[in-house]
């Protein structure tokens, strides 16, 4: 306030601004809050500065763009490779024999130090047990009470440390999809742990060789996925909304984004192939919601070339990219 220059900015660290405790104004009117996550692949790859991508760009053509037209960012690290070192700045260049080191000393020192400015955990041994428990059910719907009976504490108990780890970006949401539908679906949030270098280094996966053949193998991509679509709607002036949808049948969809009323599904495949199969749970929601409008899907895949998998679904390639003369 004493300096009414515009520009000025305010890191708030680790934390999110709501959860600071030392501050009283909200500056509600007067501040723009930018979330920083790690990396997204466009500036992993020196693409960085590059205004439109290729969601924006489908999104506001309605899902009519020619997918077929995307080629792809500059190669980089395998999709294994990238996974396992995670996101974040730091770690990128580090050589792989010490990468596991250095996710290791940042979630000691987050468990041992950050967590303590916006929680009483008391038990700091059990929660770091907790986070590392977290980083395995990452890309699965939340369920409070299994948390507790895994860790031996009270369902109440699982939900504070979930939202401290929230609070602190270690973890994100996706909120079911809601909609007037007959049939029931779930209305669980899906929960996905921040960064899949550090869900590596908690779940001791010793290489990107090790994740190939791992069983979260799958998780973990649909979790590097989701982050990255997230990061892409950041930068767009209207962001559309985030959801995912399951029915209690089964049939889901990994994420729903909803843009200028329509509704976009998204599916995440760790195939290079995806198989035909991937296009029922799109076809379920169809089903389900024959009243709303709803777009072409899309399968993201760490595939070579975008291509056409049936009627109305596309695959594309995780790591797509907009050439500026497309």
């Amino acid at each position: 306030d004493r300096q009414r220059s515009p520009g000025q900015y305010f890191l708030t660290g680790s934390q999110q601004w709501g959860v600071l405790k030392n501050v009283a104004e909200s500056l509600a009117g007067r501040a723009a809050f930018i979330d920083l996550d790690g990396f997204c692949l466009q500036e992993l790859r020196g693409r960085g500065t590059d205004k439109n991508t290729w969601l924006s760009t489908w999104l506001d053509s309605g899902g009519a763009w020619p997918i077929e037209d995307l080629s792809r960012l500059p190669p980089g690290k395998t999709p294994f490779e990238q996974l396992w070192y995670g996101f974040l700045p730091a770690v990128q260049s580090l050589p792989a024999e010490i990468v596991s080191d250095f996710h290791e000393a940042y979630r000691r020192t987050y468990i041992e130090r950050d967590i303590r400015l916006v929680a009483d955990v008391g038990d700091y041994q059990l929660f770091g047990r907790f986070v590392r428990l977290a980083a395995a059910m990452t890309a699965t719907e939340i369920n409070y009470s299994q948390l507790g009976r895994e860790l031996g504490v009270t369902p109440q108990t699982a939900h504070r440390w979930l939202d401290a780890i929230r609070a602190t970006y270690q973890w994100f949401e996706l909120p079911a999809f809601s909609a007037n539908a007959i049939k029931k679906v779930s209305q669980k949030p899906k929960g996905y742990v921040a960064d899949t270098g550090a869900a590596c280094s908690a779940q001791v996966i010793s290489s990107p060789a090790a994740l190939a053949g791992h069983p979260l193998l799958g998780a973990l991509f649909e979790t590097a996925v989701v982050a990255e679509l997230r990061k892409l709607v950041a930068t767009m002036p209207t962001r559309p909304s985030m959801s995912h949808w399951r029915s209690h049948g089964g049939a889901e969809v990994d994420v729903v984004l909803e843009y200028n009323g329509l509704h976009f599904p998204i599916e995440v495949k760790a195939s290079s192939a995806p198989r035909r199969s991937a296009v029922r749970g799109p076809q379920a929601f169809r089903e389900t919601y024959p009243n709303l409008r709803i777009a072409p899907a899309l399968v993201l895949a760490p595939s070579d070339t975008s291509y056409a998998l049936a009627k109305d679904c596309f695959v594309l390639p995780w790591d797509a990219y907009m050439t500026s003369g497309a």
